[in-house]
């Protein structure tokens, strides 16, 4: 099986090594995606923050031949029980009948302390 990877653009990708997402065959897994802008910002909203989430890390997807429709698993991961709402709403909004497995977990901390959200998907291509 060929194994192809998308970069997410992070200094940190080289250091600790890894890829923003990763094609085995039909297999297709995307890593924790954070909620960061081109130019370093990120909104203080959780539903913006899931929002923008979602977006790079379909993206990634996209790149590697996947769509929202091959989505077999999703992660959340939250710094607050209270954004559990907002965050999951937009899950519905961007995965509507798609339906896929789905986990959110309340955690202490993210890597930065704007982000309030951060999420993970996996993908069978048929």
């Amino acid at each position: 099986m060929t194994r192809t990877s998308v970069p997410s653009g992070s200094p940190y990708e080289e250091a600790i090594g890894f890829r923003r997402g990763v094609r085995l065959g039909k297999w297709i897994a995307i890593s924790g995606t954070a909620p960061v802008w081109p130019d370093g910002e990120v909104d203080p909203d959780p539903a913006a923050q899931a929002r923008r989430c979602w977006e790079i890390a379909l993206g990634a997807l996209t790149s590697l031949g996947g769509t929202r429709e091959d989505v077999i698993r999703t992660r959340h991961y939250v710094v607050r029980a209270d954004d559990a709402g907002p965050v999951g709403l937009v899950h519905g909004e961007v995965f509507g009948t798609v339906l896929p497995a789905s986990t959110m977990v309340v955690v202490a901390g993210l890597l930065d302390p704007r982000w309030k959200v951060e999420v993970e998907l996996d993908a069978v291509v048929d």
